[in-house]
């Protein structure tokens, strides 16, 4: 009988195929000073840490049943309908800018991505049951779900390139408007991923084309992704800034190539160049295959902060599980903006401090959570700071942006 860690090796083994995403072999790596014996013990204290610590912060226990379970606090309600809305109409308007739409690849069928539906299925949903699971807002997010929801999501990972996905397909440009309508989201960054695939491997081109039908270019920010293997990446990558991209994300676990790798660097160079904005993720978010957290490390991610100052850089998830090595990169760095999806209140209330909140960025991660997951916890933590609080929903989106040239 196959156990919880054979199953979930296998559906991970499943859902990479599916992508064409080969896995690095374990050698000598795994304990040398890429990654350490010391890297693997840092993250399972931290596991352990975070559900101790739960709820013993300034803001006490912040519990609730699912996303709808928002509506206990007093920026949301729910409607006729069920769902959630932003009912605080003294709120600025946010800039989300972490955003993807639904994902389809390889074999699967193309997602009609101007189609509206009913209820968005997240990749991790909250409200998958009634009453939903039990969403903590103190811990890091994916902390919330059990193994069948993340078991659920490396089969839809799967199915998002081979036979086709029931959640990427409510994962639309309506869809996501309509749920940044509810929120008070005014504009989002859409962020695609390059697989290196052989073939159906061009979000970019299927995401830039797809806003642009939807007349959706005042609300949606293109954004770009090229393989650091491709060899055509530094004309995709020039060709996607003349088409509008001002992001371009790079994600070293996926993609499986350090930061701090000539390859890489080479890229940033033409970054700066094209003026576009780095958008990394960063850190070990806990669910994704072992053999990939050697590449998401952040101290491998200095290298490229110091090298181009003038370039900025985004640290999606203000590198997740290891935000404690991370976070210290934001302060030493001027170039650099924490992306503040995933953490919980108390370690945003830490970051706010450390940082004053100067370059830290509201994002969702989008379709993975609902928009107000992480909404609430920017709400809780700037309550009676007006003025950070329009820094983090929006401020400092519109600082950044202006960097790029992007329309504000």
């Amino acid at each position: 009988m196959m156990t919880g860690l054979d199953r979930r090796k296998f559906l991970q083994l499943a859902a990479m195929a599916a992508a064409g995403v080969v896995l690095p072999s374990c050698g000598s790596e795994e304990t040398g000073t890429r990654y350490t014996n010391s890297d693997i013990a840092k993250l399972a204290q931290q596991r352990l840490d975070e559900g101790l610590r739960s709820g013993g912060g300034p803001f006490g226990p912040l519990r609730f049943n699912g996303y709808r379970g928002l509506a206990e606090l007093p920026w949301f309600e729910l409607d006729d309908n069920g769902q959630l809305h932003n009912v605080a109409l003294d709120l600025p308007k946010a800039i989300d800018m972490h955003c993807h739409l639904g994902m389809s690849l390889l074999l699967a069928p193309d997602v009609d991505l101007q189609k509206p539906t009913g209820r968005v299925i997240h990749l991790l949903d909250c409200d998958a049951t009634n009453p939903g699971c039990e969403l903590d807002l103190d811990v890091y997010i994916n902390r919330n779900f059990s193994e069948q929801a993340v078991d659920a999501l490396w089969w839809g990972s799967a199915a998002q390139g081979l036979w086709g996905s029931r959640s990427a397909s409510t994962q639309t440009i309506p869809n996501l408007l309509h749920e940044m309508d509810a929120c008070g989201v005014e504009r989002a960054s859409i962020m695609p991923i390059a697989f290196d695939l052989p073939f159906g491997d061009d979000l970019t081109e299927r995401w830039i084309e797809a806003i642009e039908i939807a007349g959706a270019q005042r609300r949606l920010i293109a954004g770009c992704s090229v393989h650091p293997q491709d060899p055509a990446r530094f004309d995709k990558l020039r060709r996607y800034a003349r088409a509008g991209a001002r992001i371009i994300k790079f994600h070293p676990t996926m993609q499986r190539a350090y930061p701090d790798s000539d390859v890489m660097m080479e890229l940033y160079n033409e970054c700066e160049r094209q003026g576009l904005i780095v958008f990394f993720h960063c850190g070990r978010a806990g669910i994704e295959p072992e053999s990939t957290h050697r590449y998401a490390m952040p101290r491998h991610y200095e290298a490229a902060l110091k090298t181009y100052p003038n370039l900025q850089f985004i640290l999606g998830h203000s590198g997740a599980r290891d935000v404690a090595e991370a976070l210290p990169l934001a302060v030493r760095y001027d170039n650099v903006w924490l992306d503040t999806h995933g953490q919980g209140v108390s370690t945003l209330h830490d970051m706010l401090n450390q940082t004053g909140g100067e370059r830290m960025l509201f994002g969702t991660d989008w379709p993975f959570y609902h928009l107000a997951a992480s909404l609430a916890k920017l709400l809780i933590i700037t309550e009676g700071q007006p003025d950070r609080r329009f820094a983090l929903l929006r401020g400092n989106a519109q600082r950044l942006l202006s960097l790029s040239g992007a329309s504000v």
